[in-house]
């Protein structure tokens, strides 16, 4: 039996909205077989990106700004799924649900009565686009204890896992996030930390562009010891998973806190925060016998950090999810499909294990056209 999905993910570093069609075909050996048909990445318009920045830390009139950026945020959605569906040649009538993460404005896990928010009028994607629509994923698994993130290792675990080898599925967008894949174990998973976030954030402010193309940038610097140390320092990275973070707290003011009045080149500052990124993930796994890391997300791609991943994981294998039979880009986007298609079938989409819940639920609200 097969069955059409689209998944559609805007991630931390708000590069655009990518879009993924996926087929789904149940195996006789209940393997789920993904099989993806097509592609699309659709870069925000330039306001609509400033005012997603913004609505990620707090500020005057951010309610009625909020209120506003949702419905841009949804008819941007809605013309990349008309675009995709024009790409693909396929009729609404044939998919069965978009699988829709929205945009995060707001992750707090560790507050007092923890919360998570993802924009985005799903009623409006919805009637737009004359397809069932499925979305906010997160706040069901946090009513049940958890951290509602990351929601991507029961993906991972679904078309990653093999019995015969301990993989790492490393997603480095805004935010890195691992999924260890261990045979005979529980899935384990946490956010590790910064991935591009910061990167990006300082090369727009020399403006030098949207982020680090091949890490360039980095290239040209040095590692500055006594930066990488202070920003090693934080807390967060000695913490145990579950753990999640955003970049309500890994952002420009955390990173001008930790810089001071210290005067860095600025490509020094870049090539430092690269191995920051590097160096959080190495502890993050300095306990695991990992023999393999795939890596998926914007930083696939930058050159200078898989580099220094290498580096730090002399003895593995480090290569991109393609190599898997997946696009490091479009990897998200495919766990949000594939998030919907569990919704219709009952499948839990949460891991206890990795976000903290105390039960596996089913995830996801419907919005009908």
């Amino acid at each position: 039996m097969f069955s059409l999905y689209i998944g559609i993910m805007s991630g931390t570093s708000l590069d655009g909205i990518d879009l993924v069609l996926v087929r789904f075909k149940q195996a006789t050996d209940e393997k789920l077989q993904p099989e993806l048909l097509e592609t699309l990445l659709c870069p925000f318009p330039a306001q609509l990106r400033q005012q997603l920045s913004q609505l990620a830390q707090t500020g005057p009139d951010e309610l009625e700004l909020m209120g506003l950026v949702e419905q841009q945020l949804a008819l941007a959605y809605a013309d990349a799924v008309q675009q995709l569906l024009a790409k693909a040649k396929v009729a609404p009538a044939q998919i069965s649900a978009i699988g829709c993460h929205g945009q995060t404005i707001r992750h707090r896990p560790y507050a007092q009565f923890p919360f998570t928010y993802q924009i985005g009028d799903m009623f409006r994607l919805a009637s737009e686009t004359q397809i069932r629509v499925i979305a906010d994923f997160r706040r069901k698994d946090m009513a049940y204890g958890g951290q509602g993130a990351p929601l991507v290792p029961a993906f991972h675990q679904a078309i990653f896992a093999r019995p015969d080898s301990y993989r790492a599925i490393l997603n480095i967008g805004g935010i890195a996030n691992v999924t260890l894949l261990q045979p005979n174990q529980s899935v384990r998973g946490f956010d590790t930390g910064p991935g591009n976030g910061l990167m990006d954030n300082w090369i727009q402010q020399q403006g030098l562009g949207l982020y680090d193309t091949d890490g360039l940038y980095a290239a040209s610097g040095s590692i500055q010891q006594t930066l990488l140390a202070d920003l090693l320092s934080d807390p967060y990275f000695q913490l145990k998973g579950p753990k999640s973070t955003g970049r309500e707290y890994f952002n420009s003011l955390w990173l001008a806190d930790k810089i001071g009045s210290s005067k860095y080149a600025p490509e020094d500052v870049q090539r430092t925060l690269t191995r920051f990124t590097a160096q959080s993930i190495r502890i993050a796994l300095a306990n695991e016998a990992i023999t393999e890391l795939f890596v998926c997300g914007g930083g696939a791609y930058n050159k200078v950090l898989l580099d220094d991943l290498q580096q730090l994981f002399p003895n593995i294998t480090i290569a991109q999810t393609a190599s898997l039979g997946v696009k490091a880009d479009d990897v998200e986007a495919m766990a949000f499909a594939w998030l919907a298609y569990a919704y219709d079938h009952k499948i839990a989409g949460n891991i206890p294990e990795v976000t903290g819940a105390r039960k596996a639920v089913v995830l996801g609200v419907e919005f009908s056209y």
